[in-house]
């Protein structure tokens, strides 16, 4: 491509990315609250038909917006006009694909739904014999297919040594041509395997360490890159530090929280994972009721991640666990009943809220995501963004290709 062509395409990025920003920052009263953290609706001042209207939808009917991200953005459209609008920028082309034909057995101990988001993956990408980095690779799954479909020679990258061992026996089973490095992808080492002139890919690197390889990518000049960004609020910063230049003149302004509303979809998601945090979500509420009662301050008391076997057990249980990590004395006797009844109206409520909240959630991931693109446009490179599988297979599916000559 052309530096003509190149800046064209880059130009559209741009326009698409301030667009987006200038959306996102008009709607950040819709979007960056804490549904969680609030006893009534959070736009009951502000807009009380709304919360009247979502108070009296019905459960069912609620599933099935939240099911269908079309019709909610209709649904909302009397609140939300420009609903639409961001649906409309959202909207990314399939990326082309290639005929994937992987070796037999070489899916061998991978669950189903992450052995189709490999090969998808790997669908989208020109055949290739030049070495290829796997950043961040896990046991190496998906270099272990590119490097059995073209014959390339790959280097994984990954922090767990058990992870690395595992992938070279996986790799030696089949005579691929792979060799593992035990790195921290963070180390000052690890920028020394981003070659100039290399070709890396990552798969749902998170946070920083998808970030941290675009930049070594940048600044060591590499020549093709494939990666897929995932956990947008995996960052060692309370603010989101923009990449590119256009990001840091934007209008919107993101905390690490706030880089959560992203990663709110549960397609993916066992319908028993999914009871998990419902009930999870629910306790959770309920000790909320219940901490602002005993400390008599009406404010949102985060509690720290649990282990899920303490949902097996009794509400009761539960509250004197958190009650334990923020040193608080509860009553001998706690009323289980009252204090779920309370959780779960709070439940119905942060659903309702989120219903809102989610129009806004592929616009903000897309933001993220042209802020990256718009990074590596700057270092020189060619971008072109895509889906590379259906958001049923998950809806981390959005694909950054960067190429230099």
């Amino acid at each position: 491509m052309g530096q003509t062509a190149r800046d064209s395409q880059a130009q559209a990025l741009l326009r698409q990315f301030r667009q987006l920003d200038a959306l996102l920052a008009a709607g950040a009263h819709w979007w960056q609250v804490r549904p969680f953290h609030h006893r009534g609706y959070c736009w009951q001042g502000s807009h009380p038909q709304l919360c009247e209207t979502l108070d009296a939808l019905p459960d069912a009917e609620l599933l099935s917006l939240q099911r269908d991200p079309v019709a909610a953005v209709r649904w909302l459209s009397p609140w939300i006009a420009e609903g639409g609008q961001l649906q409309a920028l959202c909207a990314l082309p399939r990326l082309s694909t290639r005929e994937v034909s992987p070796p037999e057995r070489l899916d061998h101990g991978i669950p189903g739904r992450k052995w189709q988001q490999i090969l998808a993956f790997a669908g989208c990408l020109a055949p290739s014999s030049a070495p290829l980095l796997e950043w961040c690779a896990g046991k190496g799954h998906l270099g272990r297919l590119l490097a059995a479909l073209d014959q390339r020679p790959v280097t994984s990258l990954e922090w767990q040594s058990r992870l690395c061992e595992e992938g070279e026996t996986l790799a030696r089973r089949l005579a691929i041509p792979m060799r593992f490095v035990h790195c921290d992808a963070f180390s000052s080492d690890a920028s020394g395997w981003v070659r100039p002139g290399g070709h890396a890919v990552a798969l749902h690197a998170c946070g920083d360490l998808h970030t941290t390889l675009m930049q070594h990518w940048a600044e060591n000049g590499g020549a093709q890159l494939a990666l897929s960004p995932c956990c947008y609020h995996l960052i060692r910063s309370e603010e989101y530090v923009p990449m590119s230049q256009a990001g840091g003149m934007a209008a919107v302004r993101l905390g690490r929280e706030d880089l959560q509303l992203p990663l709110q979809e549960t397609v993916t998601a066992g319908a028993g994972v999914r009871r998990l945090r419902e009930s999870e979500l629910h306790w959770r509420l309920a000790f909320d009721e219940l901490q602002r009662e005993i400390r008599g301050e009406d404010h949102y008391l985060p509690v720290p991640n649990i282990r899920k076997s303490l949902l097996k057990g009794s509400f009761s249980e539960f509250a004197r666990w958190a009650a334990a990590r923020k040193e608080l004395e509860l009553p001998a006797v706690i009323d289980e009943q009252r204090w779920l009844a309370r959780g779960l109206q709070r439940l119905r409520q942060v659903r309702r809220m989120e219903l809102v909240t989610h129009v806004f959630r592929r616009p903000l991931e897309l933001w993220l995501v042209l802020d990256r693109a718009l990074f590596l446009c700057e270092s020189g490179a060619q971008v072109e963004l895509g889906e590379f599988c259906d958001r049923e297979l998950t809806p981390r599916n959005i694909l950054v290709l960067a190429k230099r000559h």
